[in-house]
């Protein structure tokens, strides 16, 4: 898709006539100073209360090799201080964010800088889809922006030991901060992806069809909440009650994990939540649930951790490659826990045994056909946002069609909406998986 990027290429304009850095390899001792090789790089990103610690052990590992100083700064409200930054001119080095529909608006307003040749390759499919962007001259320029240093896998439903082939009597909890609601956007997607397959998820995902073809998956979504036990005729309202009142993970008394309550027995969640459960909890994909009326066999969402540089230097460039090197990806998973174990798009690394959890999911993974990216990930901010509130409105009457109607007609004219400003950035959202053949 071509994307206009005027407004921002002249901060890109500026950056190019005082360094050339966008090709930092052909830099030689004739040519400009880089400043970062003096003063501490500055990393921004994602990971907090403890979470960070195996991150924060690869970049220290990265600063003994290289000799350079690094410095992580980690927050729940990343776009909210990335904004803040660059209204400021005072960007990280490097940012790590979830969404590649926040990274492609940066690419367009030139905040964010396409990979150059010595690190391209690092734009791994489909975590890092190519952005089309006009240049200074109005010219059509196709990069790479961003690369994934770290990936999940989501489509997956959790559940304890005897549980496991029980009917699910579902968890569910929607409060995530500032971005409440991506629980339930996690079903929507999973079962338009499930039911109707890649082809059609992605045409919706980016754009090219109505949010009218998304009306089954929200329906088939109130009948697993009408069906959960114990709501006793109530057409799910009780189970989109405690969603909207509960956290995602968040128990409390130092608690985490909602299988660890006593009142559900099946979560529908990404695999970075092994790291609130032991061994005994296993997950399946989501398809295993939804009997054989199933399109997308072997097909799972993903998300990922994605990099990008916002202040250009060689210093710079060369930090993203060595975050997605095989080194740096071997010293993360060294420091990390058996169940926090992180996952990379070419698989595992590190010489510690795998936690039974975790390799569940490489296993499945490994066996994927087709993956695709999270589709609320990949589309304008704005327009995410909006599903995120449908979710929660929807979860207080899941069996409602004249609700459904209204929510699905407002996210259609914010998609209209959105259209017209030529905001949907990203073609390419499904590839096969790592490991499987074209």
């Amino acid at each position: 898709m071509r994307v206009p990027g005027v407004a921002g290429q002249a901060r890109l304009l500026k950056h190019a006539l005082a360094c050339c850095l966008l090709t930092a390899a052909t830099v030689t001792a004739g040519g400009c100073s880089d400043a970062a090789e003096e003063r501490t790089l500055v990393v921004l990103g994602p990971w907090t209360d403890g979470e960070e610690r195996p991150f924060v052990a690869a970049l220290r590992r990265i600063g003994e090799r290289t000799g350079r100083s690094y410095v992580y700064k980690g927050t729940r409200s990343l776009r909210e201080t990335l904004l803040a930054q660059l209204q400021a001119d005072a960007p990280p080095d490097l940012a790590i964010l979830s969404s590649p529909g926040d990274l492609a608006e940066y690419a367009r307003t030139g905040d964010a800088y396409p990979l150059p040749e010595k690190v391209a390759g690092a734009a791994v499919p489909p975590w890092a889809p190519a952005v089309t962007v006009d240049n200074e001259r109005g010219e059509a320029r196709t990069h790479a922006y961003w690369a994934p240093v770290r990936v999940d896998l989501k489509s997956l439903v959790w559940s304890r030991g005897a549980s496991a082939g029980e009917d699910p009597d579902w968890c569910l909890g929607m409060g995530s901060g500032a971005t409440s609601g991506w629980p339930g956007t996690d079903w929507v997607e999973d079962l338009l992806l499930q039911r109707q397959g890649p082809a059609q998820y992605e045409s919706w995902a980016t754009g090219k069809s109505s949010w009218q073809s998304t009306r089954p998956a929200w329906e088939e979504w109130g009948r697993l909440l009408a069906a959960n036990k114990g709501d006793d005729g109530d057409d799910g309202k009780a189970l989109g009650a405690e969603g909207l009142r509960s956290s995602f993970e968040l128990l409390g008394n130092g608690r985490y994990g909602l299988l660890n309550r006593s009142d559900c027995t099946h979560e529908h969640q990404g695999s970075f939540i092994r790291r609130h459960y032991g061994d005994d909890v296993l997950p399946e994909p989501t398809a295993r649930f939804l009997g054989a009326r199933n399109a997308g066999a072997h097909v799972y969402e993903v998300s990922g951790d994605l990099a990008a540089v916002f202040k250009p230097s060689v210093a710079a460039w060369d930090l993203l490659g060595r975050l997605t090197s095989r080194e740096a990806r071997e010293d993360w998973a060294k420091a990390a826990k058996p169940a926090e174990r992180p996952y990379f798009p070419g698989g595992t690394f590190g010489s510690v045994p795998l936690s039974r959890s975790t390799r569940a999911v490489q296993d499945l993974l490994d066996g994927a056909g087709q993956i695709c990216l999270d589709a609320s990930d990949a589309m304008p901010p704005t327009l995410r946002d909006a599903f995120y509130r449908a979710v929660l409105e929807f979860l207080g009457a899941p069996r409602s069609s004249a609700l459904l109607t209204r929510l699905l007609k407002q996210l259609e004219a914010e998609r209209q909406l959105q259209l017209r400003e030529d905001a949907f950035l990203l073609d390419d959202l499904c590839d096969n998986a790592p490991g499987q053949s074209p």
